[in-house]
């Protein structure tokens, strides 16, 4: 086992390397004939750290200068920071990136069900003190899947604190709740034997794995290591109990639209948009409303899946540079 492991240890510094290499600009890429010493030591250091919230470590990556300007990764399910791990590096000379596990995600804690409300109104509450906790009073976040329900619920209480949103396949309207979502309204409406049965077959590997590929224009370019890590998370003793709670939950998020998209017309925070429009579960139906209430707005439909960090880092990347120079104050 020793040598794979070695292998993928290597491999992903050396991609986070590049990435931020390529972020950086050609002015701080390494010059001709510079060798594998010199790439190595040009990536940000990403530091992996523990807080406390309310009795919980809260595991998070941060990366970059703690008097920059700061940035907020919300991941979604059924991944964790990990999903950011080259986006972080790639922004990390000149932002402040952070970003936490949930609860029962990633190296966070994992209370059981019966110890620990799983609920989006609850972990916004813990994302709200984590910030807190990490000294990020105003940031730009970015949310994707459950991270939009988790940092809308922060934004439109807390606006003042909100400088600017990072949309990728996160949903706010009706418009992006198509067919894929039938049978979790069945269980919003009725927790029977049955419903819970259909809704667990999206915790195996499979399910897993076609949130990753589905949609992907070159199925190479996404690495394993995501569906494979997050399964392993999932198959642990009482986590599958956490994610099908949450998938009740999510039930509570659709009334809250109207309230979200009001606080996009009241506040206008500067928002980009870059978007998986090939997603099955958040289609790019969801992603065209965000135009009816925001003016401050760079929006892009991607030629990607749901996960569209996977084969697209480096252009969002680069997206999300310009963006935060141009349009965040």
């Amino acid at each position: 086992m020793k040598r794979p492991l070695v292998a993928l240890l290597f491999g992903t510094l050396a991609i986070a390397a590049a990435g931020a290499l390529i972020a950086a600009g050609p002015d701080r890429a390494a010059p001709a004939g510079a060798g594998a010493q010199q790439s190595w030591t040009a990536a940000p250091t990403v530091h992996y750290r523990t807080v406390k919230v309310d009795g919980l470590d809260i595991a998070y990556r941060e990366a970059g200068p703690k008097d920059g300007p700061t940035i907020l990764l919300l991941h979604g399910f059924p991944t964790s920071s990990h999903m950011f791990r080259n986006l972080i590096p790639a922004l990390a000379d000149r932002y402040r990136v952070i970003a936490p596990d949930y609860p029962g995600y990633g190296h966070s804690s994992m209370p059981k069900v019966s110890e620990f409300d799983y609920s989006f109104d609850n972990l916004a509450r813990v994302v709200d003190k984590f910030t807190r906790a990490v000294g990020a009073e105003t940031f730009v976040m970015y949310v994707q899947d459950y991270g939009a329900p988790i940092g809308y619920r922060i934004a439109a209480s807390q606006p003042q604190r909100i400088r600017g949103l990072i949309v990728q396949n996160g949903n706010a309207y009706d418009e992006g709740l198509k067919e894929f979502w039938d049978p979790f309204r069945a269980y919003w409406k009725a927790q029977t034997p049955e419903n819970r049965a259909t809704l667990a077959k999206f915790l195996e590997i499979d399910a897993t794995k076609w949130q990753y590929t589905h949609g992907v224009g070159d199925v190479s370019r996404v690495s394993p290591d995501t569906w494979t890590m997050d399964q392993l998370g999932m198959d642990r003793p009482g986590n599958k109990d956490i994610q099908l709670q949450l998938f009740l939950s999510y039930g509570t998020n659709p009334p809250l639209y109207p309230q979200w998209q009001e606080y996009f017309r009241k506040h206008q925070p500067p928002t980009l948009i870059v978007w998986g429009k090939n997603d099955h579960i958040f289609p790019a139906s969801g992603a065209e409303p965000y135009k009816r209430d925001l003016k401050n707005l760079d929006f892009n439909l991607l030629d990607t899946g749901h996960f569209a960090l996977e084969e697209m880092g480096p252009q969002i990347a680069e997206k999300i540079r310009a963006f935060m120079a141009s349009r965040v104050k």
